[in-house]
């Protein structure tokens, strides 16, 4: 994974509730066993038309956003099913943090897990980030090791997160990864099983 902690972008502000994975990335394009090439699939329904054209008031398909590496929705994101495509293919697209009020539990230890920086801010303050989204492109800078959010208008919040996942995502470790950080003990315990 790639560490994360100075993310500069506009916002794409998704102002919907309740979105769920099979939304995010809907079952027929499960089949891949990649982590990879998801990302064309995201919310693929919302996206494009039943002939496959471009939907074009569905806000990723808005030029104002592209390159966007943040996400903005409202609660409940990420509910439904647990799959962990949902993370890849929202990674995959180029977003590298979502914020939202709230989220599916498994859906936000997945993120994490992933390398995407899920962020909770309160409802007042996810509302207000996307009304200046959707008037114009509006950019963030989101700082994880300070943990904030700031808007080019000088708006600024702060965060919470666990310190082990806030770890894991400064170092771009997964759970392997940090697993390797233990290795030398690994073996001497090993070691002594051996006599």
């Amino acid at each position: 994974m790639k560490p994360i902690n100075k993310i500069t972008s506009v916002l794409t502000p998704l102002d919907r509730k309740n979105v769920d994975t099979d939304q995010i990335i809907s079952k027929e394009f499960l089949k891949r066993i990649e982590r990879t090439g998801f990302g064309r699939y995201l919310f693929y329904h919302w996206r494009h038309r039943p002939d496959g054209s471009e939907a074009p008031d569905f806000v990723l398909n808005d030029p104002r956003y592209a390159g966007s590496e943040v996400l903005v929705a409202q609660e409940n994101f990420g509910c439904g099913s647990s799959r962990e495509h949902a993370p890849w293919a929202i990674l995959d697209y180029g977003f590298k943090v979502v914020i939202a009020p709230s989220y599916a539990d498994i859906f936000y230890n997945n993120c994490v897990k992933n390398g995407i920086l899920p962020i909770r801010l309160a409802h007042q303050e996810v509302t207000e980030l996307l009304e200046k989204g959707k008037k114009a492109a509006f950019e963030l800078k989101v700082n994880l090791e300070e943990q904030t959010v700031s808007g080019e208008d000088g708006v600024r919040y702060s965060f919470n997160i666990d310190p082990y996942w806030k770890e894991m995502l400064l170092k771009g470790w997964d759970e392997i990864a940090l697993t390797f950080q233990y290795e030398e003990k690994i073996a001497a315990y090993e070691a002594k099983q051996l006599v």
